[in-house]
């Protein structure tokens, strides 16, 4: 969208405060920290000697509205914690590649033909070993269920045992993201034998083949892990147990820093490595990811003036991208289209329609449109960074002549408004995106009919649908590269969802205490998706 280029000094009070924080706090102590290789914020000293507690704290709990079963869940936070207990067939790695996991290799006879070659002496955290028969009934049963993941997989055609310890999988067509689908916790291998026979329940149990087994959950308050002694990956996971503390309020996450009593925590404030600037040993870090804020423009709310692509467009027009992310992110975020900026093959954010007009533009949209001196009601969540974020847009659109009046509520009580019925009854609402690991992935959230949870306030482009699939088939290189840039450009002329910028994740943790590891781009939002290497240091 428009870049306005208003410096700090210039604009009103929320610009002016929010330019001093960009960068990180470093200590003295930290040294060994700051030579991570490629790809990595930070690498565990593995000379350090494995075993301890580590202490962790997060801003919010998961799983209470739909239990912990990985195929259900549909959020970032709760991946971060399911991750702990559950794998995938394949992960990513660093440069968003996709690597061995539990299958420890595979072969693509052909486009639509992936041969899975079954890691061996792999076991649940009961002892069973996992066969080809749990990869298959996890496949299957995410296939069959109403899990959000399942449009992710594409046209899955057939699962089927293939020989000894080998799992065959066929799609109907081409589908370029599949391999980067399997890498996610809701396509975990589960223990079906088990859940077949009723002897576990997903929902309320985790069974998984990870690194850690659950000892004790309070839901809100604390979840306590304790090392899987079954796992397979020898030598992991280094520390004995973990124990992580939900703390919504960012002061009781950085207060728990500086006095030692957590080892890392999540923050979301850009403002949180001033704050700890004067903290000794503790080390602040912003993690890259392709996760990003967007806006939800309801159009099937009865008698909007959103429903019109003229009004939608407008507000498009009008956004400052690059402002959201230098005043409301601290410099942190960047701009995106709905490929996420940081992939390989994603859309220049600069290319796109909107991005050629000015706030003339869209004035003249909104005469047309008859909705001159617009205003709605933009819903948000209290966690920071998003009332910055929220009070950035107003501030924009302002300027085009449209009033916003910001409504901040909880995270539950804004996910029960903005996703708890259809239609749904709010007027614009503020929200992110966990950004995955290809490119084509996040644009099927952009067809409703395949993603369910925007149903209730976005209509369906059959035109941008097609385009969307037809990006699916194409193999990396030019040509997809080409057919996303075709999907950029329709979505954001549709306008229902308008992409914003980049969400980075900050993270800090004490270099007297821990040495972890962190990739420097992070591509499905989880911050502990390296837990099981963290050293915990016996001196804390």
């Amino acid at each position: 969208m428009r870049n306005l280029r208003l410096a700090c000094g210039v604009a009103a009070a929320l610009l002016a405060s929010a330019c001093a924080a960009t960068g990180t706090t470093t200590s003295p102590t930290a040294a060994a920290q700051e030579s991570a290789a490629p790809g990595y914020l930070a690498l565990a000293d593995q000379s350090l000697p494995s075993g301890g507690t580590l202490n962790l704290q997060v801003h919010i709990d998961s799983g209470a509205a739909t239990g912990y079963d990985p195929q259900l869940a549909d959020v970032a936070t709760t991946w971060q914690l399911l991750s702990l207990s559950y794998e995938t067939l394949v992960t990513v790695g660093p440069d968003f590649s996709v690597q061995p996991l539990l299958a420890e290799k595979w072969d693509t006879p052909s486009p639509t033909e992936y041969v899975f070659h079954l890691r061996k002496g792999v076991r649940f955290s009961n002892g069973r070993e996992m066969t080809a028969g749990d990869v298959v009934g996890s496949l299957k049963r995410l296939l069959a269920s109403k899990s959000v993941w399942r449009g992710q997989l594409g046209p899955v055609k057939s699962a089927a045992a293939d020989g000894d310890g080998r799992v065959k999988v066929t799609l109907s067509e081409p589908y370029t993201p599949f391999l980067a689908a399997l890498a996610n916790v809701p396509a975990a291998v589960l223990p079906m034998k088990e859940i077949d026979d009723k002897s576990v329940d997903p929902a309320t149990t985790l069974l998984g083949t990870g690194p850690y087994v659950v000892e004790n959950h309070r839901q809100d308050v604390s979840w306590t892990f304790k090392r899987n002694d079954t796992y397979w990956n020898k030598g992991k996971p280094a520390a004995d147990a973990l124990n992580i503390t939900i703390a919504p309020e960012e002061a009781a996450r950085i207060a728990a820093l500086q006095n030692g009593s957590a080892a890392l925590a999540t923050l979301g404030n850009v403002d949180s490595s001033t704050m700890l600037a004067g903290a000794g040993n503790v080390q602040v870090k912003t993690q890259a990811t392709t996760d990003f804020y967007y806006l939800m423009l309801n159009s099937l709310k009865p008698g909007s003036k959103l429903a019109d692509p003229k009004v939608r467009q407008a507000i498009a027009i009008a956004l400052d991208n690059q402002q959201i992310a230098d005043v409301a992110l601290g410099g942190q975020g960047k701009p995106t289209a709905i490929t996420p900026v940081g992939l390989p093959g994603a859309c220049d954010p600069a290319a796109l329609p909107s991005a050629a007009k000015s706030v003339d533009d869209a004035k003249a949209l909104l005469a047309e449109a008859g909705a001159r001196n617009l205003s709605f009601t933009l819903t948000i969540f209290s966690t920071e960074p998003a009332p910055a974020v929220a009070q950035v847009i107003q501030q924009n659109l302002q300027q085009a002549g449209i009033t916003v009046k910001i409504e901040q509520m909880d995270e539950a009580s804004w996910s029960g408004k903005v996703y708890g019925k259809a239609p749904a009854d709010f007027d614009a609402a503020l929200s992110w995106f966990a950004g995955y690991a290809d490119p084509g992935m996040v644009t099927k959230w952009w067809n409703p009919e395949t993603a369910g949870f925007n149903a209730g306030f976005m209509k369906p482009d059959k035109e941008l649908n097609t385009l969307i699939d037809a990006a699916g088939k194409e193999p990396a290189g030019p040509s997809r590269d080409k057919a996303l840039a075709a999907v950029c450009a329709k979505a954001d002329a549709d306008a229902q969802m308008i992409p914003l910028v980049t969400r980075p994740a900050t993270v800090a943790f004490r270099t007297d205490a821990l040495s972890p590891s962190l990739y420097a781009t992070e591509g499905y939002g989880n911050v502990l998706r390296l837990v099981a290497d963290a050293r915990v240091k016996k001196t804390q």
